[in-house]
């Protein structure tokens, strides 16, 4: 799936300060370190209070 298509899903930024999708902010936390499946993790964005997933 593609980036701009879908800005839930992104796969870039390292782990902690993953770029938001959203905003494209580095002001991000990980919430979880697994998310739906194994690949993924949720994260979170101060800035713009977005939840978005990044595949590992």
């Amino acid at each position: 799936m593609r980036r701009d298509l879908d800005p839930s899903v992104t796969t870039s930024g390292a782990a902690e300060g993953a770029e938001c999708p959203y905003c494209e902010s580095t002001d991000t936390v990980r919430e979880h370190p697994k998310g739906p499946s194994l690949c993924r993790s949720m994260h979170y964005c101060n800035s713009c209070e977005q939840p978005f997933e990044k595949f590992e």
